[in-house]
């Protein structure tokens, strides 16, 4: 499998047990992991299999119990909250299922939002916002609201959102999931350009098809890793389709 040259994302023997009651619940269960820079990942398994969890860890949304998670050569797992909030802001886009736009805002001023808190002014944040709406194709609905976009402009919204800030990684939950199967593809073919353009995507999905146009399959269950694929050379896995009532712990 080709790489590129520069490791950003490394996990070296991580858990991360919830306690519910007396019950200790393994959802991630020693998880090794390395990706690179401008690699386009999917990560599948169904639901209870540890994939959610493992979004979140590499988020920095959640913190291991053990084992170390590296992020662009820092370890993340000595860090503060306040530092991990940086991080998060910083380095990470997130794009959900959701869409998670705040209905008042227009969508240039939901594209802002995550560059309040840097020390470029006003103008420089409008126009970065405006600039990566234009790249994902939303140049002529910057003024517009959420109740005024359709499911799949709402989706391209919250990507610019995630894009603005140049983070190093996009991390994309179910990013179709909200979506009929025309407008699904849009944004998987957006994903594609993205990929193409150098940015390093990770996609937690349990649905094949959008594993697929990812360049690297890693598959779940109960917690591990059980597959760790280039695309050509995965199988596919039924039972990682499927979406069990079962969810895993919050």
């Amino acid at each position: 499998m080709e790489k590129a040259e520069k490791l950003i994302i490394r996990l070296h023997n991580v858990a991360r047990i919830y306690k519910v009651g007396v019950e200790r619940i393994h959802a991630l269960d020693g998880i090794d992991l390395e990706l690179s820079e401008n690699e386009y990942v999917a990560v599948m398994g169904a639901s209870g299999s540890g994939k959610s969890t493992l979004m979140n860890m590499l988020g920095c949304l959640d913190r291991a119990t053990s084992g170390r998670y590296e992020l662009d050569g820092q370890d993340t797992t000595k860090m503060s909250d306040a530092a991990l909030a940086n991080v998060r802001n910083e380095r990470i886009g997130f794009v959900f299922q959701s869409f998670e736009l705040l209905g008042q805002l227009s969508a240039l001023k939901n594209v802002e939002m995550p560059l309040i808190y840097s020390r470029n002014g006003w103008w420089s944040r409008r126009r970065r916002a405006k600039n990566v709406l234009e790249r994902v194709g939303l140049g002529d609905r910057i003024k517009h609201k959420p109740n005024q976009l359709s499911g799949g402009e709402k989706q391209r919204v919250a990507i610019a959102r995630a894009l603005v800030c140049n983070p190093s990684i996009l991390l994309a939950d179910e990013p179709t999931g909200n979506l009929d199967s025309k407008t699904s593809e849009s944004i998987l073919e957006l994903f594609d350009q993205l990929y193409r353009e150098g940015q390093t995507i990770i996609i937690v999905t349990h649905e094949e098809h959008v594993a697929r146009h990812a360049k690297r399959i890693i598959q779940m269950r109960d917690g591990r890793i059980y597959s760790d694929l280039p695309r050509d050379q995965a199988p596919a896995n039924k039972a990682s389709m499927q979406n069990d009532v079962q969810e895993e712990p919050e």
